[in-house]
């Protein structure tokens, strides 16, 4: 099992920066994938960025260039870099994981990353910026 915290979440104005943490309590983060979500009110939740077995990294094209994903060595942290950001990227961000070979664990996949089940969630944190 594998609990994830997120922290570095707060209030910006628009064009500003945002570091998010996430960090892996219990074993550490999967080898099959991690990545960030977020939610924000009255929609959907929706993929950010993720890194896969292999490195790959994906980011849909609302984020790319503006957003960075990226895993520690030691695989207990991770990160989302947070560029030039928008009104439209408030939101509640939340980190996840693959449980890998854990039974039992419910998954989601996605369209960008089809080869990455997220199944650890972490309790995520608001990220609000203002024009």
């Amino acid at each position: 099992q594998v609990q994830l915290a997120e922290s570095g979440g707060g209030s910006v104005q628009a064009g500003g920066s945002l570091k998010l943490s996430c960090v892996a309590h219990g074993n550490s983060l999967s080898t099959c994938g991690v990545g960030w979500f977020r939610q924000a009110p009255g929609k959907v939740r929706e993929l950010v960025s993720a890194i896969s077995r292999d490195g790959t990294t994906f980011y849909p094209d609302f984020v790319k260039d503006r957003f960075a994903i990226s895993l520690e060595n030691t695989k207990r942290m991770m990160y989302l870099q947070m560029n030039s950001l928008k009104t439209e990227d408030t939101a509640v961000y939340s980190c996840a994981a693959d449980p890998g070979s854990s039974a039992g664990v419910p998954v989601i996949r996605t369209e960008i990353c089809p080869s990455i089940a997220f199944g650890y969630w972490g309790q995520g944190t608001q990220v609000t910026v203002s024009s």
